[in-house]
């Protein structure tokens, strides 16, 4: 069993389609066949059902998929410890991050980074953050970012920023002139992240405070872009509680209005595995994030 053999095994498994496995990682399609071919052969062992013209992952290619990961991760790590011999010369950093995070705080503190280090090839991925934490888990990233609260053994969390939640409505609602009763945020509308996102879950967090329960609230939309959201309630949707950072360019047209009503100011955070090697790279990028300078 060979490393590539992992590699073209789990980028089929995770899209569970031979071509979108052999395009990710630039081979072609007879020669990713093929090497699924010969595992399942080696150990008599069926990874994936060829159910007509898509596969699918069969149980023991389920269980297998976590090893092979686990695998993989390992060798990334030994890797790195090479690559650190050279410095921050060259070597790559792999980032995952919830949006809020990704898409307003992020990008300028990536671009600093590679002004510094023109060598390290920095990528991002981005999801919420459950997602994120379980990618930090298994070794599929070297930091995260997110905006909500985390209890894992597993993981490192380290403050890097501070954000603030409000809410907001399109602009000329009621709300926007006069805070709402407990009540008249029971009857309103609301368009919401989908759980299992930082803001959602803050936001449910902080309802009590206003005198509601989670059950309260009359959700007409879940989405799951930030931009999505202040779209809708732009256009009339409801309310929605959001990042200030993500909604300031509207506040700031007019599209949007600030409820007054407080709510908490929430941390960015950093994650990292407990256990596994920080490569220069990483401590590096995680350094610039704790300097204490926010990017407008």
């Amino acid at each position: 069993m060979t490393l590539e053999q992992l590699r073209i095994f789990v980028a089929v498994a995770e899209r569970e389609h031979l071509t979108q496995g052999a395009r990710a990682l630039n081979l072609t399609q007879s020669a990713v066949s093929s090497a699924i071919a010969t595992l399942e052969a080696r150990y008599a062992t069926r990874l994936f059902d060829r159910i007509g013209r898509r596969i699918a992952l069969t149980e023991a290619g389920r269980l297998f998929l976590a090893e092979a990961r686990a695998v993989l991760a390992r060798a990334a790590a030994a890797e790195a410890v090479l690559t650190d011999l050279s410095g921050l010369a060259r070597g790559s950093l792999a980032l995952m991050a919830s949006q809020t995070v990704a898409n307003y705080w992020l990008p300028p503190l990536i671009q600093r980074f590679r002004g510094a280090h023109p060598g390290i090839a920095v990528s991002l991925a981005i999801d919420n953050t459950e997602t994120v934490s379980a990618a930090i888990r298994d070794g599929a990233a070297d930091l995260g970012f997110i905006e909500a609260e985390i209890d894992d053994p597993a993981l490192a969390v380290t403050a890097v920023a501070e954000d603030e939640l409000v809410i907001v409505v399109p602009a000329g609602h009621p709300w926007a002139k006069a805070p709402p009763a407990a009540a008249q945020l029971r009857q309103g509308a609301w368009v919401l992240r989908e759980p299992g996102s930082g803001t959602r879950s803050m936001f449910e967090a902080a309802l009590p405070g206003l005198g509601l329960a989670t059950g309260d609230l009359a959700v007409a939309l879940e989405l799951p872009s930030n931009e999505a959201i202040c779209a809708a309630v732009a256009a009339g949707g409801g309310a929605t509680a959001i990042s200030r950072l993500v909604a300031a360019n509207a506040i700031a047209a007019g599209r949007l209005a600030t409820v007054a009503l407080p709510l908490p100011k929430r941390r960015f955070l950093a994650l990292r595995h407990k256990e596994r090697y920080l490569a220069s790279a990483a401590a590096a990028f995680l350094a610039l994030a704790q300097s204490g300078t926010v990017p407008a």
